[in-house]
């Protein structure tokens, strides 16, 4: 039961989150809610790539760089697709983590680079709020930014 908990809850952030990704385009990628703030581009990025790399704390390898945590948009261009390519990666190992995990293994602590030591649960919890904060940022830039 708890396997179909987690993977419910994997599929309502997927199913959400893409009602936002599927309205960015070329032309609102550079959207900002104001000058201060990212843009929908890199904010795409960014989930993407974050995703991916905490992944990597549950045991999973990946080639996705860092080029957006703990940096500022600096106006750079990124590649809409790469950025999707990304985000279906990211779910798609959290994903195979649910299916390959008993229940006990969400008690195990796991240390990371990023919070310090948390158990598996809580790294699967901050990485679906973290997808679901960042899409609320995209909509709202594409909505009322410029």
């Amino acid at each position: 039961m708890q396997k179909q908990i987690l993977l419910d809850l994997l599929d309502h952030n997927r199913f959400v989150c893409n009602l936002t990704f599927k309205n960015i385009t070329l032309e609102n990628s550079r959207f900002q809610l104001n000058e201060k703030t990212a843009s929908v581009g890199f904010i795409y990025r960014h989930i993407g790539e974050t995703a991916n790399i905490l992944g990597t704390f549950f045991g999973n390898k990946t080639d996705v760089e860092n080029t957006t945590i703990g940096q500022s948009d600096t106006g750079k261009d990124y590649d809409l697709q790469t950025s999707h390519t990304f985000i279906e990666q990211g779910y798609k190992t959290l994903e195979d983590v649910i299916n390959n995990s008993s229940d006990q293994d969400w008690f195990e602590e796991v240390e990371t680079s990023f919070l310090g030591t948390v158990p598996r649960i809580k790294l699967l919890s901050i990485i679906l709020f973290h997808n679901s904060h960042h899409c609320g940022q995209i909509a709202s830039a594409i909505v009322k930014g410029n």
